[in-house]
């Protein structure tokens, strides 16, 4: 699985760190990120989930 945050799209509403918080943070200026080895998704089953919560679209979830 590869996750990608399109940082130019993120309006830091938070959406992906509440739906899946083993996996996305925010950053300083309360943008999404990835937490450290979670880029993977670490099999959370709720990472699809925090991609349909982000009101801008801003995370693609791609299979290998």
């Amino acid at each position: 699985m590869h996750i990608d945050i399109d940082k130019d799209a993120c309006i830091g509403a938070g959406q992906c760190a509440l739906s899946a918080p083993r996996v996305f943070t925010q950053d300083d200026d309360g943008f999404s990120t990835l937490l450290p080895g979670s880029e993977n998704g670490n099999g959370d089953p709720m990472i699809r989930e925090a991609a349909r919560a982000c009101p801008v679209g801003a995370i693609t979830v791609t299979d290998n």
